[in-house]
């Protein structure tokens, strides 16, 4: 083990320990830990800086914005108000119908992080209505938008599919296609677990409330009714306008972290919110807290920790030819990972590692590769995976415990169902 890579998990461990004793602020810890791994060389100036200007963070940041315009439109309170009617003032079959709302979303839009902007307005909307705890159903959102991406044979799964053809036809496995209806077959017992937890048991490991939840809904309701009919029409059109546009951004072309710049702003243009205070709208400390994490990936990264650990996996294996011995190992291994690395991140140094394993056993890397893609997306226990976690840490007020707390039974539920049965459809032997 070299120097850096030391001294970068020396950094990585007591980062992690500052952010579970919560003595100081987390975006804080954050930042001390980027100035750490840049003045130990860990991380260059260029490496450093990235994640101020990341096409996710000004995604995050913007999108905040558009969020809040929409909620403070009056169609958020005349939609709850006639899903409540709908629904019979059940709370519970409100909250259902946005979670199907949202497993839709997420197999149409690739970006976990844009599904939960599109409906935590919505759910918060929900929760203030009924006097409910957002802390409470604001994490099983986020893990629904998370878990369920690209299960259903949609834009996303096909996007997905393409890359892992190629990644396939790159490692020699000539004449075997990944296709859509692949995730469908290989994953669909997990929407309906995903659901079942978040109706039934994620409420039991949240926390009730929070100060910062309490604050917000006293601003929300001191806001309530203040914009002008022509700054609520202006301020729904903006928001669908912008889904609608992010929704089809690869068709059109468009990037979709200028799709929200650009929804943000016409959102201040319009005084849909207050362009004195609009940066308000923007968590600035979950901003700070993701550009900190992105700098650690980063050096985990550089440093060689992934190669590091896909070597000792790929060692591990060893000639096992047991089905689900490998899924563990490829869906553990990457789910741990994807905690503190970007998703993305995780998936590009395993997916060659576990095609590589597959050429040297002689074994069908569909089914592994859709474990490596799970575990990589099982990423919402730290705000370090995906950006859709420091975005939800806002709404919901959680601290890392909190995520904790709230996300083990459903990981070990999620590690259950892919390793079991989708080595079972999928086998690699």
């Amino acid at each position: 083990m070299n120097t850096q890579l030391m001294i970068c998990l020396i950094i990585f461990v007591a980062t992690l320990v500052s952010f579970l004793l919560n003595k100081i602020p987390m975006w804080l810890t954050s930042m001390i830990s980027l100035a750490a791994l840049f003045i130990t060389n860990c991380i260059d100036s260029q490496g450093a800086l990235a994640g101020f200007a990341n096409t996710n963070t000004i995604l995050m940041a913007a999108m905040f914005v558009v969020a809040a315009g929409f909620r403070r439109t009056t169609l958020v309170d005349t939609m709850c108000n006639s899903i409540l009617k709908l629904t019979k003032g059940s709370f519970k079959l409100a909250f259902l119908g946005y979670l199907i709302l949202t497993v839709i979303l997420s197999n149409f839009i690739a970006s976990p992080m844009v599904v939960y902007a599109i409906v935590s307005p919505l759910v918060c909307a929900l929760c203030d209505k009924g006097n409910v705890s957002r802390s409470l159903y604001i994490f099983p959102l986020m893990v629904t938008a998370i878990a369920t991406c690209g299960i259903l044979p949609g834009p996303t799964a096909i996007q997905m599919s393409g890359q892992f053809t190629g990644f396939m036809e790159t490692y020699g496995f000539t004449g075997m296609t990944f296709t859509p209806i692949n995730f469908f077959f290989g994953e669909w017992p997990v929407i309906i677990v995903v659901l079942v937890w978040a109706m039934l048991l994620s409420a039991k490991f949240l926390p009730a409330q929070t100060e910062i939840e309490t604050a917000e809904k006293k601003e929300n309701k001191a806001s309530a009714g203040n914009l002008s009919g022509f700054s609520n029409t202006a301020g729904i059109i903006i928001f669908f306008a912008t889904i609608i546009i992010l929704v089809f951004s690869a068709q059109l072309k468009l990037q979709t972290w200028w799709v929200a710049l650009v929804g943000s702003l016409m959102m201040v243009l319009f005084k849909v919110v207050d362009q004195r205070n609009a940066l308000r709208d923007i968590p600035w400390d979950m901003i700070l807290l993701y550009v900190g994490a992105l700098g650690l990936g980063t050096a985990l990264t550089n440093t060689g920790a992934g190669e590091m650990i896909g070597n000792a996996l790929a060692s591990a294996v060893g000639g096992t030819h047991n089905n689900y011995v490998l899924g563990a190992l490829f869906f553990v291994i990457p789910f741990l990972m994807t905690q503190v690395m970007l998703n993305r991140a995780v998936s590009a140094v395993f997916v060659p590692i576990c095609l590589l394993t597959c050429s040297a056993l002689g074994a069908n890397p569909i089914g592994l590769i859709m474990l490596v893609n799970a575990g990589s997306l099982t990423a919402f226990m730290t705000p370090m995976a995906t950006p859709a976690v420091p975005m939800a840490m806002g709404d919901g007020g959680y601290e890392l415990k909190d995520l904790l707390k709230g996300g083990w039974l459903i990981s070990i539920m999620l590690a259950a169902v892919y390793i079991i049965y989708t080595m079972t459809v999928f086998p690699a032997f």
